[in-house]
């Protein structure tokens, strides 16, 4: 089967991409191809998440093993798309680059059958350039999150005040 997938910046302008990819390649080679069609380089950190329908962000799936830095995670490349991406499930969030946070919406839009003599991945549709620098991402603080830093409730945690 072939998915076809719109993969959305998280911008305030419309940028996005349509593609075709067979549902059973890695997720390695939607990240591959999702690279390309937006004209990056394709040499830095990314990782999927799977989310739920408000895309709030739930399992990682990392494009290399970061187990040795405490994050052990899912692997792209050991990872087909049909095992988290179906019509129940049709919602991934895609992070590039993590010093700059590009950030995608992955969204499953169709699954057809797969045409003789056609190759993919394929790109159908290009709309809107990328910038030449992320969108900038506007964190909203919650109303209900209340921090007491006064140094009387460090006291809790332990700390040794002759660390140094």
């Amino acid at each position: 089967m072939i998915y076809k997938i719109r993969i959305i910046l998280d911008a305030e302008e419309d940028i996005f991409r349509d593609i075709e990819i067979d549902a059973d390649k890695s997720l390695e080679e939607l990240h591959n191809t999702i690279t390309q069609s937006f004209g990056f380089i394709g040499n830095e950190m990314a990782s999927f998440y799977t989310c739920d329908d408000q895309w709030n962000q739930q399992e990682e799936i990392a494009l290399f093993d970061m187990e040795e830095f405490g994050s052990p995670a899912r692997l792209m490349n050991a990872t087909i798309l049909s095992e988290i991406m179906n019509e129940q499930q049709p919602k991934l969030l895609y992070i590039y680059d993590y010093m700059s946070l590009w950030t995608f919406f992955v969204e499953l839009a169709d699954i057809v059958k797969k045409e003789d003599g056609r190759s993919y991945p394929n790109v159908l549709f290009s709309f809107g350039e990328l910038p030449d620098a992320p969108p900038e991402k506007r964190f909203e603080a919650d109303p209900n999150f209340d921090i007491d830093d006064s140094p009387e409730s460090f006291d809790d945690y332990n700390f040794d005040e002759n660390w140094n």
